[in-house]
């Protein structure tokens, strides 16, 4: 099947000759290209219209999960009719297995994993196996680690047809290895119930997550394939075929344990024998030890935790080779995206360093195999043998890419929208909270939002904490808060819950936010990573997507970089400008390029929204308007039945919010308090009588 890319927009500004030159030049060889794009310029849009026209699988890598996601969100919108999958690390929280020598402290592994996510991670291997073409995987730096063998994987899928002779038992065996649990209680995700010549099976994830399927024998020939109510049984849809997927993404075959754990026994005894003819006694028995546990669970269930260590030996790989990791699924001619590359290639290259340095400790000290030293992410040079035709995306594209792209450099100045970049304002420190308030207060009146970036994560919570207390709705994001908390707390920004959003890092490169008209950069004089040209450029381009957008910088000295950010802002303001003067474009405020992280939020609840419904106005033949409330509330005065018009404000928050308008649920919700109050104070005055 084709990309089909579906929008009520077609390319403006510069983007038909953005698109035209990177189309040229992937289709006449060139593998490095850079789409230099100004934030707000339609830079996703553009790349979504070289898919199309490329036609070719495409892995987009982004720096961060919650840019990934807003990522997903819009090339979902894009291409409904294809494959978008997501492809981020599955840990809301990881402490990783490590030995402080130092102190003689070792750390157990400790991890929290969102099931949504490993859900969707398994989804994209499927659907990358299954053969489509029109699949783009939007992925953080995380498809750079360690994962099964592809070849395993697809090995141990289970494919059954309505007619297939197979034996029952062997059919069961193999839901086993692909790592379904067999019960006999209520069926839960990757798991199955045998019941006679009937065998219900829950699916793990995808297109058939949380769904069941039955399959019923006569004898060693499959019957009927039906897919059925887990609650009551009840078929809904008799199918022909039925493909199943291993639960894990280090899953392996029966031949190839054995194998596997032969080996490991004998690099085991080598360890031990190393340990020992050094005299390091307890080095040799806690390896022993623990490898002799975890074969035992391997050879008892096919897994055991932490199996990740041994992969080099159920890959069947040489010691020193690269893990396999998710490239490994595409096809050959792959499309490469590397999103805000000048961040995202960085990370890349530091991967690999930082976890080697905890392995060495942890081999050397008995707690892992030498092999564990193979789990790993992938080199920077390993990452370039594997990269296929890639374009690098940024509005400030690094050395490393403009030297690859050997003079391939396509720029994107101009906005669809006509908008300019926003003006940069310095302003000294002195009072600069205050300050800072009286401008956010002139931002809230109109309706719009407000970003704030600190230098740390602690100045981002103790100014949270401030506006708190002088009653600024606001919240604050950095790296602690959990991936999913991350998305929803920029949708209930998006939506009106709150004016102030406080970050540190993350408030930076590729995030839609056109409600924003103000970006305030604390300590923009602080010269570093986090506000070099750079960071200094990406974070005033938070405001570039409002037509009265501003950017003001606090700082008592003019540093380097903030001069050069000044005057790169000044020459581009000049040239979008002039094309809107020559052009008689008039600048309007963006739009949302689509539902964004929404899109991901709704579904984990199992929905998938086709239009922006965060975008609709309060529809007042729906439900009441804010102005019946406060004229209900008023007429209290007159003796009304207080009770009644709190039952009614909950009504019509519930009934907004059911709408997605979560905007006017808030102010219901807020009505309804009131009227609880002044109930309370009702009755305490007639208790005083």
């Amino acid at each position: 099947m084709d990309f089909k890319l579906v929008s009520d927009y077609a390319p403006m500004g510069d983007q038909p000759e953005a698109i035209e030159q990177l189309v040229g030049a992937i289709r006449h060889g060139s593998k490095h290209n850079v789409l230099l794009g100004v934030t707000g310029s339609g830079k996703t849009f553009t790349v979504a219209n070289v898919i199309a026209q490329l036609n070719r699988p495409t892995l987009v890598l982004s720096h961060n999960k919650t840019l990934a996601a807003q990522l997903y969100g819009e090339f979902k919108n894009f291409f409904p009719e294809n494959a978008v999958e997501y492809f981020v690390s599955y840990y809301d929280y990881y402490q990783p297995e490590a030995y402080l020598p130092s102190t003689d402290t070792y750390i157990e592994k400790d991890l929290s994993i969102n099931a949504d996510i490993e859900k969707m991670r398994l989804q994209t291997v499927a659907t990358l196996l299954s053969g489509r073409r029109d699949v783009v995987v939007v992925s953080s730096v995380s498809c750079l680690y360690g994962a099964g063998n592809p070849a395993d994987f697809h090995a141990t899928a289970i494919h059954i047809e309505v007619g297939q002779v197979v034996s029952y038992k062997h059919f069961l065996y193999k839901l086993v290895e692909a790592l379904y649990t067999r019960t006999e209680r209520e069926l839960l995700p990757a798991t199955f119930r045998v019941n006679g010549d009937t065998v219900d099976i829950m699916a793990a994830f995808g297109e058939f997550g949380n769904q069941c399927f039955r399959v019923m024998f006569f004898d060693n020939e499959i019957e009927a394939i039906q897919s059925i109510d887990p609650a009551t049984g009840q078929r809904i849809q008799t199918l022909d075929s039925l493909t199943l997927y291993p639960t894990n993404l280090f899953v392996t075959t029966k031949e190839r344990i054995n194998t596997a754990v032969q080996q490991i026994y004998l690099d085991l005894g080598k360890q031990i024998e190393f340990f020992e003819k050094q005299g390091r006694m307890v080095e040799a028995q806690r390896i022993k030890q623990r490898v002799e546990y975890d074969l035992e669970m391997i050879k008892e269930i096919g897994y055991c935790p932490g199996i990740e260590n041994y992969s080099r030996y159920f890959d069947g790989r040489a010691a020193g080779t690269r893990p396999f990791c998710l490239i490994d699924y595409f096809p050959k001619d792959y499309l490469m995206v590397v999103d805000e590359s000048h961040v995202t290639l960085p990370q890349v290259h530091a991967m690999y360093g930082g976890d080697r340095a905890r392995k060495e400790n942890l081999v050397e000290y008995g707690f892992r195999l030498p092999a564990a030293k193979d789990n790993r992410p992938l080199t920077f040079a390993e990452f370039e043998q594997l990269q296929g035709t890639s374009i690098y995306v940024s509005a400030t594209p690094a050395d490393w890419e403009l030297m690859k792209s050997e003079g391939v450099i396509v720029e994107q100045l101009i906005r669809p929208t006509g908008l300019v970049d926003p003006p940069l304002e310095v302003r000294v420190t002195l009072n600069q909270i205050d300050d800072l308030i009286e401008e956010i207060d002139k931002r809230v009146k109109n309706d719009d939002k407000v970003l704030v970036t600190t230098i740390t994560k602690r100045m981002a919570e103790e100014l949270s904490k401030y506006f708190d207390r002088v009653g600024v709705r606001n919240r604050y994001i950095h790296s602690d808060v959990d991936t999913l908390e991350r998305i929803q707390i920029l949708e209930d920004l998006r939506n009106g819950l709150f004016d102030v959003l406080v970050g540190v890092n993350l408030l930076r490169e590729g995030l839609d936010l056109p409600e924003v008209a103000l970006v305030a950069i604390l300590d923009a004089d602080k010269e570093g990573f986090l506000r070099n040209v750079r960071s200094l450029t990406q974070i005033a381009g938070r405001a570039a997507r409002h037509a009265q957008g501003n950017v003001i910088l606090y700082a008592d000295t003019c540093t380097e970089s903030m001069r050069q950010t000044i005057e790169q802002s000044n020459r581009r303001r000049e040239k979008q400008v002039r094309f809107n003067m020559e052009h008689g474009m008039l600048p309007r405020r963006a739009q949302r390029s689509g539902s964004g992280p929404s899109t991901l939020l709704a579904g984990q609840q199992g929905e998938t929204p086709k239009v922006d419904l965060t975008a609709y106005p309060i529809v007042e033949e729906h439900y009441a308007t804010a102005a019946d409330v406060q004229h209900d509330y008023t007429a209290t005065t007159a003796g009304e039945n207080l009770d009644a018009l709190i039952d009614k404000a909950r009504e019509e928050m519930e009934r907004a919010a059911k709408s997605l308008d979560f905007l006017a649920a808030a102010k219901f919700r807020d009505r309804m308090y009131e009227l609880q109050k002044l109930r309370e104070e009702n009755r305490s005055k007639q208790y005083s009588r």
